[in-house]
This record gives structure tokens, C-alpha cells and sequence, in this order.
């Protein structure tokens, strides 16, 4: 087997519009064309790959309770990640608040990676890091 690229990541949703809102709003992904399957679902460009939401009564969500990096989670890099970090505190994401608040940022700008790191729950407690090549700002 040849394997070539990640193609897309899927993700169950049980509020798909506030699923499509997050992705949308708080990330910024831009919304692509869906085959029209017959359950709900929303396709995002996710960079040069692809982000799936699948939707309906039997999506189930399959995140965690918290910013936890040992989790499953999926990650993102940012051009800047001091502008990452302030788009997330102006929509009301705090390091302040409890590790369960769904607005709960876990900040590491110093990581054993070597890059900084974000993380932050969609809707569903899916887990995102968001992180550079390097620390700006």
C-alpha cells in the first residue's frame, strides 16, 4: 500500500448547524461542495485537505471532557500563532475558565514539540490543536 496524503478527517455531529458555525466562524474554514448523501453533513477545505462533519440522528459525538493533548485530537498549523491566539480570546476563549468550559484555550507557547500549540474544543468536545512553525508576537 502506497499511501500518499491524509485526505480528510470526519467528525460526527449532533448540532450540525452550531457544528458548521464553529468551523466556520471561529476557524474560518471556507464551506465546499457535499455529494448530496441522504444524511446531514458539511464539507470545509481544511487547508489542502478536507474537513467531513457528518450529521443526522445517529452521528454520535466521540470527544473528550477537556484541552487534554493525550486525547484524540486532530491539528492544525496557522501562519501566526499570536493571531490564532487572539481571534480565539476575541470570540470569548479563555485560559482563565475551567479545562471542561467549551471556552476553555489551553496555551503552550514554550512545548517539548518545539512549536507552539493551542487547544481548543468544537462543539462536540472534539479536540483541535492549533499550532505554528514558530512563536511571533
Amino acid at each position: 500500500m502506497e499511501i500518499r496524503q491524509l485526505h480528510h478527517i470526519s467528525l460526527p455531529t449532533t448540532d450540525l448547524e452550531r457544528s458548521r458555525r464553529f468551523y466556520a466562524e471561529v476557524l474560518g474554514l471556507a464551506e465546499i461542495k457535499r455529494p448530496d448523501f441522504p444524511f446531514p453533513g458539511a464539507w470545509f477545505r481544511l487547508g489542502d485537505r478536507e474537513l467531513h462533519l457528518i450529521g443526522g440522528e445517529e452521528a454520535r459525538s466521540q470527544g473528550g471532557d477537556g484541552t487534554d493533548s493525550r486525547q484524540l485530537h486532530f491539528a492544525i498549523r496557522v501562519a501566526s500563532f499570536a493571531a490564532a491566539i487572539a481571534r480565539l480570546k476575541e470570540l470569548g476563549f479563555s485560559e482563565e475558565v475551567a479545562e471542561t468550559d467549551p471556552l476553555h484555550v489551553r496555551v503552550l507557547r514554550q512545548p517539548m514539540t518545539g512549536y507552539p500549540q493551542a487547544y481548543v474544543c468544537d462543539p462536540d468536545r472534539h479536540l483541535i490543536e492549533i499550532n505554528a512553525e514558530r512563536l511571533d508576537g
